[in-house]
């Protein structure tokens, strides 16, 4: 078996762990991460109503991104612009899902780039 699959088979047993504990709400939704080798993703999700509210990516046109979309300074550049989207829906407290993936790094500075833009969690 490949070495990556095993990984991303680990990666999701962390995951389904952390989601026992984790529920977003309408008022509090879940900000999700979701990281791939060239791209990182990260979207506010009602659980309750099994809906996605607000999504950003490297991928999307507005964000200018110098090089790839793989870099901290682009996971940064996500936190910041899904943080402008939430406020702009009325959201400002959310519950932080980081996928099963360590907070360090890509996710950390998406998350710090979300809190530099107003949400809170």
């Amino acid at each position: 078996m490949l070495k990556k699959d095993v990984r991303n088979k680990k990666r999701k047993v962390r995951h389904l762990r952390v989601r026992k504990k984790l529920f977003g709400t309408t008022e509090r939704p879940r900000l999700n991460v979701f990281r791939s080798n060239k791209n990182i993703y990260a979207q506010l999700i009602d659980d309750t109503k099994g809906v996605t509210l607000v999504s950003a990516s490297t991928m999307d046109k507005g964000l200018q991104v110098e090089g790839n979309g793989s870099t901290v300074e682009a996971a940064r550049a996500v936190g910041e612009v899904i943080a402008k989207r939430a406020l702009e829906k009325g959201i400002s407290q959310v519950v932080f899902d980081r996928g099963g993936y360590l907070y360090h790094g890509r996710v950390k500075a998406l998350a710090e780039g979300a809190r530099e833009g107003g949400l809170e969690f």
